[in-house]
């Protein structure tokens, strides 16, 4: 089996805040039921935890978190993350960040392309173009199609947005490394499925697939 570099880069930390408990116990319940490997997962990670729902107002700060942590390792994003949320004096919203210049930005640590990104999230909140206070009205492939107008905003960072802001509970995140990895060794596969082999693979959790990706990357820590 290929080596699991990578599987530990950032993932949602939760991703059901507005399912409530006794409904994520029957999902937990039912995908534990249907199979074994992910009954096993189920008794050694427990469920899910769940998260807050996240106010309209923090959409913005979530969607650009996401942003910074594109392509990078949980540590190192993290401090990024930090510095830029410091240098917004806390205050992460579309108004602050195009009231900051771009070379503060680029000081935090962002690279030139993750600073664009978040100063046209911005400019675009800004427009109305990207309407995050209406977005959980759509579906989830509206979402992605929405979202990814942004620059520097692809399906992979649209997608941890479905599942750690909006909570939606069946997005398949085809492009994560970790997921893919993840059920290779849970379901121990002699490589690593590529998206379109996981697609079909995961076709038979249907409406959970939110939470499989979420013992996904549990698997893909195990040692």
């Amino acid at each position: 089996m290929r080596a699991y570099a990578g599987s530990r880069r950032w993932h949602p930390p939760g991703i059901i805040g507005a399912v409530p408990t006794t409904s994520l116990t029957t999902a937990v319940s039912e995908l534990a039921g249907a199979d074994p490997v992910l009954s096993g997962l189920v008794e050694r990670h427990g469920p899910p935890p769940a998260r807050r729902r996240v106010p309209v107002d923090r959409r913005f700060g979530d969607l650009a978190r996401n942003i910074v942590y594109q392509q990078l390792a949980g540590r190192a994003a993290a401090s990024i993350h930090g510095r830029f949320v410091d240098a917004l004096d806390g205050d992460v919203c579309a108004a602050r960040v195009l009231a900051t210049p771009q070379p503060v930005l680029r000081s935090c640590g962002l690279s030139g392309s993750k600073a664009a990104s978040i100063l046209d999230l911005a400019d675009k909140v800004a427009a109305g173009e990207v309407a995050l206070d209406r977005i959980g009205r759509l579906s989830d492939d509206e979402v992605v199609t929405h979202l990814t107008v942004v620059r520097g905003v692809g399906p992979w960072t649209a997608q941890m947005f479905l599942m750690s802001t909006l909570s939606r509970l069946d997005v398949w995140p085809l492009g994560d490394y970790g997921v893919r990895a993840g059920f290779a060794r849970a379901w121990g596969l002699s490589d690593v499925p590529v998206p379109k082999e996981l697609e079909v693979l995961g076709e038979p959790f249907r409406p959970y697939r939110s939470l499989v990706a979420w013992y996904c990357w549990r698997a893909a820590d195990e040692r």
